[in-house]
């Protein structure tokens, strides 16, 4: 991958809301060029989304999330890639990915209660053939995601101390 191409995803990764001509004034290519390279990326499937960072807890909507750690054991007719298209095929599913360590999965999921996390566990992750394993861990509060901060250090609560 050449520099500008790399420069032009690193730019849509800060904020994939950018113009076409901001995209091009940051990078140094022409606007032409950035449409050409940005229809390139998506039909090679490079560039698989645009995605908003929300964060939920400002939104009146009650969302519960939780990352679910699975272990599988496989068999010679099935592979990772099997017991992942299977997950992956649920809407709870944010994103799934193979890991290395304790566990084979980190699956995130989220729902519109803890019931509808613990189902989608109980009745779609844990009845496949090679899962051996799941722990749930429900998410608490996020603080960054995706590299954005949620956190505002201006609005600090703590009560001041003195001696």
């Amino acid at each position: 991958m050449d520099e500008a191409t790399r420069s032009l995803l690193d730019a849509l990764v800060d904020d994939a809301r950018e113009s076409t001509a901001d995209l091009a004034r940051q990078t140094g290519l022409d606007e032409a060029t950035v449409e050409e390279r940005l229809t390139e990326l998506e039909a090679s499937g490079a560039l698989r989304g645009y995605t908003a960072v929300v964060d939920w807890d400002a939104v009146d909507e009650e969302r519960v999330s939780a990352i679910v750690e699975v272990n599988v054991e496989l068999d010679r007719e099935t592979d990772y890639d099997d017991v992942a298209r299977r997950i992956a095929e649920s809407p709870a599913v944010d994103s799934l990915r193979l890991m290395s360590g304790d566990y084979d999965f980190a699956v995130n999921v989220s729902g519109s209660s803890m019931g509808d996390v613990s189902g989608f566990v109980s009745e779609e992750v844990a009845p496949l053939p090679a899962v051996t394993k799941t722990v749930t861990h429900y998410v608490m509060e996020t603080y960054k995601e995706r590299g954005v901060s949620f956190t505002d250090r201006d609005d600090d609560d703590r009560l001041s101390v003195t001696p």
